[in-house]
């Protein structure tokens, strides 16, 4: 029995994923300390350079899907993929703060079109009835993406340089991504006369989404609850998790070294793949989507309750609470697409989630200036990790009020 074609293209957006995050998300926390540590840049200067890296592709991930009907998918992609090898070459280049902010303008603009906009778009065509796992299987490429990447960063800046590794790093990601794009992203089910699910052609179409769903054109989707609940909780969500992730290695690193807490920031990044698959293999087809996706914030809350508990010094309590903050970041990019295909008719859905990743990617970009502005005002980690907590806890009750609407 032939496998599926779909799951064939799962696989290259995972490797798709796995570059994306490993340079445009998981990188920037290990660029951050890099820059500073080479050039001697007070930390808001490079805090303010991160907050620039994921503004600046806001309006590249708002347009995306109007880009893929343009130039395609294969086209925006790989160009994206050898935009953000460049910034981040840029990046470790630059000797000037100025040359720092031009080059994370073009690290941004890559990452957005490598990011969750793009694996959506890849992967949601093949699957309706499991694209629970289908989504789950390729964002893992994200979570891989941090348990290698966040080391890997660290060991390769500290054997050949920010510049070569930077070099080699993004040269590489350029060249997998596009003949992978090449390959698979330029093909559909009815390129190959195959229905999405792997189901026999002719079989009736299963669809998940809401019966309460209804076209929502234009600024109608802006005026829908269900849609300015879903956006809310998502972007304090991502608000939260990027705050933690752009400083939570630089405030391991007294307590456990450089080798140990990039080690550590890749085993939370391995709990978020763990967290994601559980919950695309468990969550039953009619699940209330929101209602898990709270549940998984509410780990990761519990998680920064133990990292406060740890006080900067214990290194048990360090490494569970990341492990346990760790768990919810996968879920934190791949729920709201799945809420979405429940909540909104199929041809809304790609405009909700490329709406959703701007609006967060727009608004988290400032988390970590603000949270470096929290480090520099408070020394002590704990206020910083209270901060997260609350956002967190505000994107769960804004989740909550648009249940069942």
């Amino acid at each position: 029995m032939r496998t599926f074609y779909g799951w064939r293209v799962v696989g290259a957006a995972f490797v798709l994923a796995f570059f994306g995050w490993g340079l445009g998300f998981y990188g920037p926390p290990i660029y951050l300390h890099a820059v500073r540590e080479a050039r001697g840049f007070p930390i808001s200067i490079v805090s303010a350079a991160v907050t620039l890296h994921f503004l600046s592709g806001a309006l590249v991930a708002a347009n995306s899907p109007a880009l893929y009907r343009r130039f395609g998918v294969p086209m925006v992609t790989s160009i994206a993929a050898a935009l953000l090898g460049a910034g981040v070459w840029g990046w470790s280049m630059a000797t000037t703060p100025w040359q720092l902010f031009a080059a994370t303008v073009v690290s941004g603009v890559g990452w957005a079109a490598t990011s969750g906009v793009a694996v959506n778009a890849v992967v949601s065509p093949w699957f309706v009835r499991t694209r629970p796992v289908a989504l789950g299987s390729a964002y893992n490429g994200a979570s891989l993406a941090g348990l290698i990447f966040s080391p890997l960063w660290v060991v390769a800046i500290a054997g050949l340089g920010f510049s070569t590794a930077a070099a080699l790093i993004g040269a590489t990601m350029a060249v997998v991504v596009g003949v992978l794009a090449g390959r698979y992203f330029a093909r559909t089910p009815q390129d190959l006369g195959v229905a999405p699910d792997g189901d026999a052609p002719g079989t009736p179409a299963v669809s998940v989404t809401s019966p309460r769903a209804r076209p929502l054109p234009g600024l109608a989707l802006w005026r829908d609850f269900a849609f300015i609940t879903l956006i809310g909780g998502a972007v304090l969500a991502l608000f939260a998790q990027v705050g933690m992730i752009t400083h939570l290695y630089s405030l391991l690193v007294p307590a456990l070294g450089t080798p140990w807490a990039g080690l550590t920031m890749g085993i939370a990044a391995g709990s978020g793949m763990a967290g994601r698959m559980l919950v695309g293999a468990l969550m039953p087809v009619g699940a209330d989507r929101r209602l898990v996706t709270c549940t998984s914030y509410a780990v990761q809350i519990a998680g920064i309750v133990v990292l406060i508990a740890a006080g900067g010094t214990n290194v048990p309590l360090l490494v569970l609470g990341s492990m346990m903050f760790g768990v919810g970041i996968g879920n934190v990019t791949s729920m709201p697409p799945l809420i979405a295909q429940v909540e909104f008719v199929k041809e809304d859905v790609g405009r909700v989630v490329a709406l959703i990743v701007a609006m967060g990617q727009a608004i988290y970009s400032f988390a970590p200036a603000l949270f470096g502005l929290i480090r520099e005002l408070t020394p002590e980690s704990g206020a910083m990790f209270a901060a997260a907590a609350l956002v967190q806890a505000l994107g769960i009750g804004v989740l909550l009020l648009g249940r069942g609407r």
